[in-house]
């Protein structure tokens, strides 16, 4: 569609080297952007990238790391887009939830979405505008059991994305969120072959029933919605939160 259509722009994806990311950097791609993949893992990060030809570039940053950011971002000539879909999860209570994984959640998910945004806005600016896609959850607005501190960090992702919505609407940057269900990526396989050992067909069922619609989401169509919310066919959206939840919210 012409109005999905980013060609010309460039696009920043962190948590790109695999999962959600990975699958937004190549619609991004397909779409006729220019697209800098972003993450931890240099060697993964690169490997994504090269699958997807020219018009991606894979970048080693720490997200967490104030001078890594700034660095990174400097040597961007502009960025049209920014997608902040790196993230880390954690399970746990409030009894169970040790500081350090506090402090390890909130540095990746909330620290490093800010320090991306306070970069890339300044670049929206001056080019006269840009697109804000950060990656909140339904923990963010649904009391998810045994996952307080991850929780925690998608409710800051949520709150952070309407200040900055409100705080530049004015100067053309457009700042969105959404909060997917349970997508299958890579890290669920992991997560479930670690913990669940010989159990895995039992997990993905049991995990794919807690969503009315009967399984999990892919990367692919989280992609999709993420292309909708930073290209032109959204141009009325911002400030907003968007479930993609498989009835998650409202069929339960």
């Amino acid at each position: 569609m012409k109005h999905t259509d980013l060609t010309g722009k460039h696009a920043v994806v962190t948590g790109a080297a695999s999962g959600i990311g990975e699958a937004i950097a190549r619609c991004f791609v397909e779409a006729g952007a220019n697209v800098t993949l972003l993450d931890v893992n240099e060697v993964r990060v690169q490997e994504a990238a090269s699958k997807l030809g020219e018009a991606a570039a894979g970048v080693a940053c720490d997200i967490t790391q104030e001078d890594a950011v700034r660095k990174t971002f400097e040597g961007f000539p502009g960025v049209d887009i920014l997608v902040n879909s790196a993230g880390i999860a954690h399970v746990g209570t409030l009894l169970t939830t040790a500081p350090a994984d506090f402090d390890r959640l909130f540095n990746v998910n909330v620290r490093g979405t800010y320090l991306c945004m306070q970069v890339a806005v300044p670049k929206m600016v001056e080019g006269g505008g840009g697109t804000i896609l950060n990656m909140a959850s339904i923990a963010a607005t649904s009391g998810l059991p045994d996952r307080f501190a991850y929780s925690m960090t998608k409710g800051a992702v949520l709150s952070m994305t309407l200040s900055v919505a409100r705080d530049y609407i004015d100067k053309k940057v457009r700042c969105n969120c959404i909060s997917p269900a349970r997508v299958h990526t890579p890290f669920v396989d992991g997560f479930v072959a670690k913990n669940y050992p010989g159990r895995e067909a039992e997990m993905f069922e049991k995990l794919g029933k807690s969503q009315p619609i009967g399984r999990m989401g892919t990367p692919d169509e989280i992609a999709l919605l993420v292309l909708y919310l930073c290209s032109e066919a959204s141009s009325f959206v911002t400030g907003c939160d968007y479930p993609i939840d498989g009835g998650f919210f409202n069929l339960r």
